[in-house]
């Protein structure tokens, strides 16, 4: 039998800078504790590949302009994505606060995959305030 309550997924966004005053060598050491961890994490079913994302992109809106990226400050910046298998909010937050990154400056935004198609009469972050 499966489990009872199957986890949901946690969309986790990996923000931020190195530290300034972490070497080469500290950085790269933070980054391949990262992906050893990120393989056990795999393995036992609590986390799904993501990737690093490049320091290119693109924002399109709607009047059809086309501007060049990234986009915001250092802080806000998006270096890369991945997922949480967990049963809450609060887990999801525990698991990614073991990564071995945020020794080094990086921080995570968690947020909910929300299974849910979207509509126009649900209430969401995009739907217009009443």
């Amino acid at each position: 039998m499966g489990e009872q309550n199957p986890p949901s997924e946690y969309l986790v966004l990996s923000r931020g800078k190195w530290d300034a005053n972490a070497s080469p060598e500290q950085i790269q050491a933070a980054i391949d504790d990262f992906y050893d961890w990120l393989e056990q994490m795999v393995e036992a079913g609590r986390m799904k590949r993501g990737q690093r994302l490049a320091t290119s992109g693109a924002m399109v809106s709607r009047s059809g302009v086309v501007t060049d990226g990234p986009f915001g400050e250092a802080k806000e910046v998006v270096g890369g994505y991945w997922l949480i298998l967990a049963h809450s909010l609060e887990e999801a937050a525990a698991i990614a606060a073991q990564n071995p990154c945020m020794q080094r400056g990086l921080f995570y935004e968690i947020r909910p995959i929300d299974p849910v198609r979207a509509s126009a009469y649900a209430v969401t972050n995009e739907t217009p305030a009443s």
